[in-house]
């Protein structure tokens, strides 16, 4: 399953292509080099990924390679490669409520959601005492701005779309997820009972991956949300890491169908649900 190794990916095939390039047009690494006026290293550096060129560099390696109609896409191709891989630090520097309302049209334009959760109850499915309890976390390990309440807020309101809309939601939880203690036994007995609540929604369709269940090929991967077949948001614990390469989304559908495979519904999930809030005492 790819994760921060698809941006690693990406930028070596993005280092590939510009040395064909050059290699097409006869040019060694030096003599491009100079003629860009660049330090003699630095295609190479390029070519071997470890520098990504800025849209300045690939406008004068086209050029100079003679093939300057190949720019803009090239250009494209770098600048996704860079917004591929952010860290949370830098997307939550405004406050996690900038991060909430970000998220907004991408969730209104997505009409099927595929979720799997292997840490936390998804974001749209959780109460605001069981979101409360997230951020203040990740307030604590990032040092964020303290807007925790606005936060929630944002997310409440967010959750309009599993009642409205055209939109559709599978959404896959270890049944780990349902054990792991977040914001103390009332919280987990509140959001628990609200996720047996959703799970009967028109809209919302729950499994849950039971302990003990042979794997097979639904081995557990890093939390994951697909937005139709267009995007692929992953949570890593330094990062975000956006997939966009279609390739890479089948990747995802795969992992998702498989993991679905293994999945328990309706009055099996709901028993493993109920039996979770029965073991908080």
């Amino acid at each position: 399953m790819p994760s921060s190794s698809s941006v690693q990916q990406a930028r070596h095939a993005l280092g590939q292509r510009l040395r064909e390039i050059r290699k097409d047009s006869g040019l060694t690494a030096r003599a491009l080099a100079a003629l860009a006026g660049w330090h003699e290293s630095k295609c190479s550096r390029v070519e071997h990924d470890r520098t990504l060129p800025s849209d300045a560099d690939i406008r004068s390696w086209a050029m100079h390679c003679g093939v300057q109609e190949q720019a803009a896409d090239l250009i494209a191709t770098a600048r996704n490669i860079d917004g591929m891989y952010v860290e949370w630090r830098r997307t939550e520097r405004a406050g996690l409520k900038a991060v909430q309302e970000a998220a907004l049209p991408l969730f209104e334009r997505t009409h099927r959601f595929r979720m799997y959760q292997s840490w936390v109850i998804p974001g749209l499915l959780q109460t605001a005492a069981y979101t409360t309890a997230v951020l203040n976390t990740i307030v604590s390990l990032r040092q964020t701005p303290d807007d925790v309440a606005e936060a929630v807020a944002v997310r409440m309101e967010r959750q309009h779309i599993l009642r409205s809309g055209d939109h559709r939601f599978a959404v896959l939880v270890e049944e780990w997820v349902l054990h792991t203690m977040i914001g103390g036994a009332g919280v987990m007995a509140g959001q628990l009972g609200h996720l047996i609540s959703v799970a009967s929604l028109p809209s919302v369709s729950v499994g849950v991956i039971p302990m003990g269940a042979p794997r097979g090929s639904g081995w557990p991967v890093e939390s994951f949300t697909m937005y139709d077949d267009a995007q692929v948001n992953v949570e890593l614990v330094s990062a975000h890491l956006t997939i966009t390469q279609p390739r890479e989304i089948r990747d995802y559908a795969a992992s998702f169908n498989e993991l679905s495979a293994i999945a328990l519904y309706g009055a099996p999930a709901r028993s493993l649900i109920t039996a979770a809030i029965g073991a908080l005492g």
